[in-house]
């Protein structure tokens, strides 16, 4: 790496605080949206539903544990940000935080989506509407993700060229 790539690269906006950015907006979206405000899932009940109040205890517990973590990826994000901002000559770029917020965000929905609902079975988007359509939802969770990580990618991308 010659001087003059290590100090673009210095200056260059932090990508990873976009995607982290966006990882912990995934996950509060998530987990206001659909654990709290439209009550369609908890972080649980695919294995322990929330019909009993033992187990609604359990499912807000571990609601909070994954709260906390989103929150963990926001913090980490600013940390990333705060540290290249406070450089000489940072390198702002709306589009390129745009760009990974969506990547991030994305990359949440889609890690969350096939390992949560496809592969263990936690919970699944909707579990309000009869069994045999949450397949439908998780399948449009996924999707939303793809197009969130596509979206963000071009973003990113159409700034290089």
């Amino acid at each position: 790496m010659t001087a003059v790539t290590r100090v673009a690269a210095r200056l260059a906006f932090p990508r990873s605080s976009g995607v982290l950015f966006g990882l912990g907006l995934g996950g509060f979206f998530d987990g206001i949206v659909f654990h709290q405000l439209l009550q369609w899932h908890h972080m649980f009940s695919g294995w322990y539903p929330a019909p009993s109040v033992e187990n609604l205890q359990s499912n807000t517990f571990w609601d909070g544990v994954f709260h906390s973590a989103t929150y963990l990826f926001f913090l980490a994000g600013l940390l990333i940000l705060w540290r290249h901002a406070r450089r000489p000559h940072f390198g702002w770029s709306t589009r390129e935080l745009i760009g990974t917020i969506l990547i991030g965000f994305g990359l949440f929905n889609l890690v969350e989506g096939l390992v949560s609902h496809q592969l263990l079975g936690i919970h699944h988007v909707n579990e309000t509407v009869d069994r045999s359509l949450w397949i439908y939802w998780d399948i449009g969770f996924l999707a939303w993700g793809a197009i969130m990580l596509a979206a963000g990618w071009m973003i990113v991308r159409e700034k290089e060229l």
